[in-house]
């Protein structure tokens, strides 16, 4: 990943901390919404093209953090992970079952694999986000506002950096070298 992508990622996740821990969720989820919009807009301003998820993600977090700041209800906040998660577990599962591996388009020719190990690939991350979905779930409803705010930051992401590499193995094992069929 490069070094902007990733800064454009986790930059909204560290403001979104570090306003929490100053100032509350509120302040937190509004500053997190502006951070999320800037990191899209600076994408679109060096690219001159966004990526998909990214969309997706400011999207929902301009819907459940409008909804979090209107009702001054943290629970908006808290279901947008889950609600992230369950999309993208939903979008991978059914675009596998009608063979449509929206991994590899993702990637965009960064890996050739053959369609039987992106199907694998699509599968166990639509399970990993249906996973993720049910986790998010239970630490916000079972725990502190604070222990969700901290499983956010660094719980979230560090188990997706960890499932990617899990899979790195089938990925490398299917590596197609040159164009040349496995």
């Amino acid at each position: 990943m490069k070094s902007h992508r990733l800064l454009e990622d986790l930059g909204p996740l560290a403001v979104f901390f570090l306003a929490y821990k100053f100032a509350g969720i509120f302040w937190a989820t509004g500053l997190f919404m502006a951070a999320t919009a800037l990191a899209l807009l600076w994408s679109w301003l060096r690219d001159k093209r966004v990526r998909v998820m990214p969309v997706i993600t400011l999207a929902l977090v301009l819907v459940f953090g409008s909804l979090t700041l209107y009702f001054r209800d943290s629970t908006f906040i808290k279901m947008k992970p889950t609600a992230i998660y369950l999309l993208f577990a939903a979008a991978l599962g059914s675009g596998a079952i009608f063979g449509q591996y929206y991994l590899k388009m993702l990637f965009d020719g960064a890996f050739d694999l053959p369609d039987a190990a992106w199907r694998t690939l699509t599968w166990r991350w639509a399970a990993f986000f249906a996973a993720l979905a049910a986790l998010n779930e239970l630490v916000w409803r079972t725990m502190s506002e604070s222990a969700w705010v901290n499983f956010k930051v660094f719980g979230l992401m560090p188990l997706v950096f960890g499932f990617a590499l899990l899979n790195m193995p089938l990925m490398l094992r299917h590596m197609r070298e040159d164009g040349k069929d496995s």
